[in-house]
């Protein structure tokens, strides 16, 4: 187990959305943060107060969470002197990186000597199997998104919590790290050999009651070229019941992609729900989630509304207006 509370390292991301790993630590599990640790340069900042290493062992913190979600998923040389300064300090570490920290042998060596634990949070514990696309009782919900990045982790968590709240049957299935650390459980997709992806997604959404949702987090997008087949693997390893749409308004571009334009929302629906349907000739799609974190409330307001009269279906921001209705759409199916 991972010990809490954490202190969240930001080293020095370039923006707040390189940071998501922290933030969403932050966001969903508060308790658990202690305050940040931000590198010169740094321009990510999770409102958190800054604090020294040894401030923070003082404050209690257990384990340097690294934060930081960069493209790759390396451990910087400059990183990797505060990771060493970190456990000499009496910190745990932990990490969902690409990059191990148990394959980095100044890291174990120093976790050795000073009998610290590391922790890598996306590395398989479990021998996948094959997917067979045998139909399993319960229900299941997935988020799907235009680009990578753009709230499906916060719109399955928020959906989560609203439909527990209505007395709904529901479990968050955690399916990426930064699930995975405010969970404590699920499968880390991207690190999954791919044959074994599909099936990994059948294993952690098991038979359950008829009346049971599992919330699956979403990953990638279908129509970004780099991480298109992780999110195929969730559709068909995930037999959903249903989709939820997501989107974030204000990108110009892909994440990582300057050269490619983001689908509409009605090309993301025509695209995904073909594909759902393979697996469950059933699916259909449930609602619409927009990140508008970057929209003022009117406006807000006003994008969703005209979303809703040009889609016909409920269109929320779940984290900043909450998931109800997007709760009462799957209740209605």
């Amino acid at each position: 187990m991972i010990k809490t509370p954490y202190l969240l390292f930001l080293g020095d991301a370039p923006d707040g959305l390189a940071a998501k790993v922290a933030q969403g630590i932050k966001d969903w599990r508060p308790g658990n943060c202690v305050g940040q640790f931000r590198m010169e340069g740094c321009k990510a900042d999770l409102g958190l107060t800054d604090m020294t290493l040894a401030e923070a062992r003082a404050a209690g913190a257990e384990t340097l969470v690294v934060g930081v979600a960069n493209r790759g998923g390396k451990i910087s040389q400059a990183w990797k002197k505060v990771l060493v300064m970190a456990l000499e300090e009496g910190f745990d570490l932990a990490s969902g990186l690409h990059n191990l920290l148990r394959d980095e042998p100044d890291l174990v060596a120093v976790a050795q000597a000073t009998g610290r634990s590391l922790h890598d949070v996306r590395v398989p514990e479990v021998e996948y199997p094959i997917a067979d696309g045998v139909k399993r009782s319960g229900k299941r919900v997935l988020g799907v998104g235009t680009d990578c990045s753009v709230g499906k982790m916060y719109t399955g968590l928020a959906l989560d919590k609203s439909m527990r709240a209505m007395g709904m049957k529901s479990t968050f299935r955690a399916t990426g790290q930064t699930g995975i650390l405010i969970t404590g459980d699920g499968v880390p997709l991207d690190a999954v050999v791919a044959d074994f992806m599909a099936g990994s997604i059948e294993w952690l959404t098991p038979d359950n009651d008829a009346d049971h949702w599992d919330v699956i987090e979403g990953q990638g997008s279908l129509y970004h070229v780099s991480f298109s087949g992780v999110t195929l693997a969730l559709i068909h390893g995930g037999q959903p019941d249903a989709l939820i749409l997501c989107h974030e308004p204000t990108r110009t571009h892909m994440r990582g992609l300057p050269g490619y334009d983001l689908p509409s929302l009605e090309a993301l629906r025509d695209t995904a729900l073909p594909l759902a349907r393979i697996a469950n000739p059933d699916c259909v799609v449930a609602g619409i989630s927009i990140n508008t974190q970057h929209m003022g409330q009117a406006e807000a307001v006003a994008y969703l509304k005209e979303l809703e009269d040009r889609m016909g279906l409920p269109a929320v921001d779940p984290f900043r207006h909450g998931a109800d209705r997007l709760a009462e759409a799957l209740a209605a199916l």
